[in-house]
């Protein structure tokens, strides 16, 4: 990722969001520090998409052991 100081991403916002649009993401700095970045916008996912998604998810999802709770996995992950 290119970094640029903030100043010169003022005099330059409109390169940069163009740059942007085409995938590259460009970190911006104030004072030698990362403070923005600007990334390519995600494309809208439709509702199919998302339905499918989560369909894709429980298919491979392992269903609990008998005599496993929800509870004990919690615990489980805490030790």
């Amino acid at each position: 990722m290119r970094t640029v100081g903030l100043f010169e991403a003022k005099q330059k916002l409109s390169e940069l969001v163009e740059r942007a649009s085409e995938g590259e993401q460009i970190g911006i700095t104030r004072r030698g520090k990362l403070a923005a970045v600007i990334a390519p916008a995600r494309s809208a996912v439709s509702v199919t998409e998302i339905f499918a998604n989560i369909e894709r998810i429980r298919q491979n999802v392992k269903p609990l052991t008998k005599g496993v709770t929800v509870k004990d996995l919690i615990e489980e992950g805490r030790r």
